[in-house]
């Protein structure tokens, strides 16, 4: 397993990361997902940790805190062997202030977290959303106390605009706060957005993708095909509207791409997608989910070999889109305002 720095930091990540989007199994939306238990966790924690994949990415929502909680017991006795990322700011509970980014809720969020994750330290703690309720220097002296108290390592971000990460890195700097080293960030074949503003503000500001959903919300599974229903178990038929929308006809376009690549490497489908992100500029990791050990075994096929500079091209043409102003305007500017490399 490669490991990379993450961000401008000095501290390395695998570049898979376990995502536990599918422990718990509370809700109508996590259920969709998973409901791992403790036991099979448990396995999964071990088939990981015999690959090199050290690193298991949760939060306080997923699964209404569950997710942390089953986690915790999996990881139980081997605090020393893995890293841990979890997330907070989204509402967590029904009181008035269970919500957001306030010196209130983060030190409520992190005390609560490290009790369910059975630690006394987090290693990258991330706002899972941009509160623009709260000052962003309250928001940074509140992890700068978390830091400083040793409750947290490094600290991160996901979901935010580039606007909303620059102006928080700008107050990290006047006040000498922790800057953020990470950016949790949606990023698939079928999603890159990412590349227009956060990816060039990430080469600039030393800031890591960490990338959620890299098969874009399960549509790069290698299951879906033009003309065929969506599998029975797949979870788009109850998910499929909450998260990224993606036009037919460009997704079956870049399927047929990676089946292209897929019969002249012999990889999967998903091996290929993951692999072609772990290529792309400023990605330190790539958070990968699994219902079971066959899907783990799956996805941690994409390390270890490397898509050629022909075959990368081929899979960038199939996913691109015309950027949306003032990108596409840019692009006439490239002398001096070079795309990221």
């Amino acid at each position: 397993m490669e490991y990379r720095q993450l961000g401008a930091s000095g501290f390395k990540v695998p570049v898979l990361s376990f995502g536990t989007g599918t422990f718990g199994g509370k809700g109508e939306l996590f259920s969709a997902w998973g409901n791992t238990g403790v036991a099979e966790a448990r396995r999964l924690v071990d088939i990981c940790l015999d690959a090199g994949l050290t690193m298991f990415d949760s939060a306080d929502i997923y699964s209404d805190g569950e997710a942390e909680s089953v986690l915790g017991e999996a990881i139980k006795g081997r605090r020393d062997r893995v890293l841990i990322s979890t997330k907070a700011t989204f509402r967590a509970g029904e009181d008035a202030n269970d919500v957001g980014s306030s010196r209130y809720h983060l030190l409520k969020a992190c005390d609560a977290a490290l009790k369910r994750l059975g630690t006394d330290y987090i290693d990258l703690f991330q706002l899972h959303g941009f509160d623009a309720m709260t000052p962003v220097e309250e928001t940074l002296s509140t992890l700068d106390d978390l830091v400083r108290a040793g409750k947290i390592r490094y600290t991160g971000v996901s979901n935010f605009s580039g606007w909303h990460l620059m102006k928080s890195q700008a107050v990290a700097d006047r006040y000498g706060y922790p800057r953020y080293v990470a950016n949790q960030t949606y990023y698939s074949l079928i999603g890159r957005d990412y590349e227009w503003e956060l990816m060039p503000l990430g080469l600039d500001q030393g800031v890591g993708a960490v990338v959620w959903s890299p098969l874009g919300w399960g549509r790069l599974t290698g299951k879906l095909r033009r003309g065929a229903p969506l599998p029975a178990t797949s979870r788009l038929h109850k998910t499929g509207d909450i998260g990224p929308q993606v036009d037919n006809e460009y997704l079956y376009r870049v399927v047929d791409a990676l089946d292209e690549v897929a019969r002249e490497t012999g990889k999967s489908v998903p091996q290929i997608a993951l692999n072609w992100l772990l290529q792309r500029p400023t990605v330190s990791t790539v958070v990968i989910g699994a219902r079971n050990e066959e899907q783990l075994q799956q996805n941690l096929g994409a390390v270890g070999w490397s898509l050629t500079k022909e075959q990368v091209a081929k899979l960038d043409k199939a996913s691109e889109l015309p950027p949306v102003y003032p990108y596409w305007h840019q692009r006439g500017f490239a002398e001096r305002n070079p795309p990221p490399v």
